[in-house]
C-alpha cells in the first residue's frame, strides 16, 4: 500500500514539475502568441479616450516593433511600403486614433513559426479591425517578422499576404465577386 501511495505522489509531483516548467518558461511560440495578442489590445482604442491616453497607447504602440520597421502593407484606404522608425510608428498611431472613432482590432489565428535559432520568428495571422461606425470589419492577412532583441520578441517586418483570392478591398458590404485571379467587382 506504501509503494503505491509513494508511485502516485510521485506521479503528481512530476506532473505538477511539469506544469510548472510550462508556466515559467513558455515555449517561444506562446510568448509570441502573448505578445501579439497584447499589440491588438493595444492597438485597439475607444472614441472617448482623452489626448493623453492616446498618446500613451500610441507609445506602447511603437514599443512592440524593432527601432527600424520595414513596412510593405497594402490595405484599403492605407498603402505603406518604407521604413520607419518608433516615432514615425507613434505618429501614425496618433494619427489613425485622431480620425477614427474607435478601433477594435483582434488576431482570431496566429500561427508563429520560430527559426531553429530561437531568435527569430514568423507569425503568419489574420488582422480582424472593427471600426466605429463601420457596419462590416476589415479582415486581411499579415505576415510579421520578429526578432528577439535585448529578450524581448520586437517586429522587424509587417507586410500584406496575398493569397490566391486577393482583393484590393475586403470590405464586406461591397463585396459581390472577387474571382480567383483577384479582381474585385461591384
Amino acid at each position: 500500500m506504501k509503494i503505491i501511495i509513494r508511485i502516485v505522489l510521485f506521479a503528481a509531483l512530476a506532473a505538477l514539475g511539469i506544469w510548472l516548467w510550462t508556466v515559467l518558461f513558455p515555449s517561444p511560440e506562446k510568448v509570441i502568441c502573448r505578445r501579439l495578442m497584447e499589440l491588438a489590445r493595444t492597438a485597439s482604442f475607444s472614441a472617448n479616450g482623452s489626448d493623453l491616453a492616446r498618446l500613451a497607447a500610441a507609445r506602447s504602440l511603437a514599443g512592440f516593433f524593432s527601432t527600424n520597421v520595414e513596412m510593405n502593407v497594402d490595405l484599403p484606404r492605407f498603402t505603406q511600403r518604407s521604413s520607419l522608425d518608433r516615432d514615425e510608428i507613434t505618429q501614425m498611431a496618433l494619427a489613425a486614433s485622431s480620425r477614427a472613432g474607435g478601433l477594435k482590432v483582434k488576431f482570431p489565428d496566429i500561427n508563429v513559426t520560430v527559426a531553429p535559432d530561437k531568435q527569430s520568428a514568423v507569425a503568419d495571422l489574420t488582422v480582424e479591425a472593427n471600426v466605429s461606425g463601420e457596419a462590416d470589419p476589415m479582415v486581411q492577412e499579415m505576415k510579421f517578422t520578429l526578432h528577439k532583441i535585448d529578450g524581448q520578441w520586437l517586429i522587424i517586418r509587417v507586410e500584406t499576404v496575398r493569397t490566391l483570392s486577393w482583393c484590393p478591398q475586403i470590405y464586406f458590404r461591397d463585396f459581390e465577386l472577387c474571382t480567383a485571379a483577384g479582381s474585385f467587382h461591384s
